[in-house]
């Protein structure tokens, strides 16, 4: 019986040993997501603004451009895939995975040939167990990305985008990652950014209907499309990479808020379990010297006669 009572007190002791490190982990990704909230604030009035600039451009000349032309019979499209560098944070990479997957799937169904590019090291983790091919790869920066890194993504699909598909170029340009709604709700979302979808960019802005100023042009639309098409894109995977920071210390936070809470549940039953262990081993031991003692009682009376 001691012996079981001091294994209720080792797991005790450990899980009470996790349920502090889970804590500090809560308390850590809480912190970090009042800066991630403000950081997506912060970005959204540049992607508006050259969102509109962009549709300005378009609905304003002829020009047919990467950036807002669709391509009669798209065959190739690239999906940048958003996920996380560290794990401790529920499905967050994983719902993000899965919904990649779909969109691969609905782009397969439509004939188009996919190129998958990632960011985070669970998505890296996932294709590579898979054996399935990646065309480019960047991880170390989820938790906190800049707009460096944003320009790094953002280069090899602007290139694949300005390419013929015959030489290895993209007629679409898709992102999955996910959206930060609020601290208990994270949607994983798939948007495309290119060729871009003037009604749908209007209406995201809430200026569906507008009628949009006159520009003259200068040296051309086609020159200010090709000046705006690596901005543009730019600031929408900056934007995306925010909000799945932000998603993602949210997602933590809830995780390791849950895994604190269960340890202290596992804490509570453990220290009932070791507390019955403890009555049960007191009452063996009275039971014992209650017994010792009427045996001894009952020899000494039969020594006396």
């Amino acid at each position: 019986m001691g012996a079981q009572l001091r294994v209720y007190k080792r797991r005790i002791q450990a899980v009470t040993a996790t349920k502090k490190i889970t804590k500090a982990m809560e308390m850590i990704a809480a912190s970090r997501i009042v800066k991630a909230q403000r950081r997506v604030a912060a970005s959204m009035p540049y992607a508006t603004e050259l969102t509109r600039a962009v549709t300005a451009v378009a609905t304003g000349s002829t020009t047919k451009h990467a950036l807002t032309t669709e391509v009669e019979a798209p065959t190739r499209a690239a999906v940048l895939l958003v996920t996380s560098d560290r794990g401790l944070a529920g499905g967050y990479s994983s719902n993000a995975i899965k919904a990649a997957e779909r969109l691969r799937e609905r782009l397969s169904d439509e004939g188009k040939e996919v190129d998958t590019y990632i960011v985070g090291r669970k998505g890296v983790a996932y294709y590579g167990f898979r054996e399935r091919k990646v065309a480019e790869s960047w991880t170390g920066f989820t938790d906190s990305p800049t707009y460096a890194d944003a320009k790094m993504v953002a280069a090899p699909l602007i290139e694949a985008i300005q390419t013929e598909t015959a030489e290895g170029g993209v007629d679409e340009l898709h992102i999955v990652f996910t959206e930060f709604v609020s601290m208990m709700t994270q949607n994983p979302v798939d948007n495309r950014m290119l060729p871009l979808s003037l009604d749908k960019a209007a209406e995201d802005d809430g200026k569906k209907g507008e009628i949009l100023p006159l520009f003259d042009f200068e040296p051309s639309a086609e020159d200010v499309l090709d000046a705006l098409l690596p901005r543009y894109v730019e600031s929408r995977i900056y934007n995306a990479l925010l909000q799945a920071a932000a998603s993602e210390h949210a997602a933590r936070r809830r995780a390791m808020k849950s895994a604190t809470d269960n340890a202290g549940d596992l804490i509570k039953s453990l220290s009932r379990l070791a507390n019955a262990a403890r009555q049960a081993e007191i009452t063996q031991e009275i039971s014992e010297i209650v017994g010792g003692a009427s045996a001894l009682a009952d020899a000494t009376a039969g020594s006396d006669k």
